[in-house]
């Protein structure tokens, strides 16, 4: 991925929208590629994820998504992605565990049981914004204290919302899924490639 400081150009070389990603996340970096894209720059904001009172689990995951793509300047000729993925389960939001208690927590409530995953994607450019949110369904399976330990002794679950990451070492974990893969993984494509392309970002366009 090519990274330039914030500012310094405002269009790409080839006369298309620059696209900003505003994550930090190397997975989204990753999926973004499957659409044969890379980021002409990674610029992630810094927002208040904290949730508010009573907030419910997909109102909380657009608030945060939008707030992500508020925080940003976008300059003349840019196009910015940002997306936010919360685990919930029930109404209870299960975010970035801070701790291997946090983790191993999360992880003993959803065993056997289903949650959900909602990832909110936000695209703007300098006059208007696009927004989706994409709701998915997933199962874990019932886990053993052997199974959780181990998991939490890799670190994987580290940084990841409800404490695990399907593309990793849980995906052992998860016998079944209603709605999008990459969502869980933290970026739907289908949607994505929709709002980019609606900003006027050709998607494919860097895969000759």
């Amino acid at each position: 991925m090519t990274c330039r400081k914030a500012g310094s150009i405002t269009a790409s070389s080839e006369g298309r929208a620059r696209l900003i990603l505003g994550s930090g996340s190397p997975r989204r970096a990753e999926l973004l590629g499957q659409l044969g894209l890379v980021a002409d720059e990674v610029r992630p904001p810094e927002v208040d994820e904290t949730p508010e009172k009573a907030e419910l689990p997909r109102a909380y995951c657009r608030r945060i998504a939008a707030a992500k793509a508020a925080a940003m300047q976008v300059g003349a000729g840019e196009v910015v992605l940002c997306a936010d993925t919360t685990v919930a389960l029930g109404r209870r939001i299960l975010g970035k565990p801070a701790g291997a208690d946090e983790a191993r927590a999360f992880l003993r409530l959803m065993s056997g049981r289903r949650h959900k995953v909602i990832t909110a994607i936000v695209v703007r450019n300098a006059t208007r914004t696009w927004a989706r949110d994409v709701v998915t369904s997933v199962r874990m399976k019932r886990l053993s204290t052997l199974e959780i330990d181990a998991y939490i002794a890799s670190g994987d679950w580290q940084g990841k919302a409800g404490g695990y990451a399907i593309q990793g070492l849980a995906g052992a974990f998860i016998p079944w899924i209603g709605g999008s893969y990459t969502g869980v993984m933290g970026l739907p494509l289908a949607e994505t490639a929709q709002l980019l392309q609606a900003a006027g970002v050709p998607v494919f366009g860097d895969m000759r």
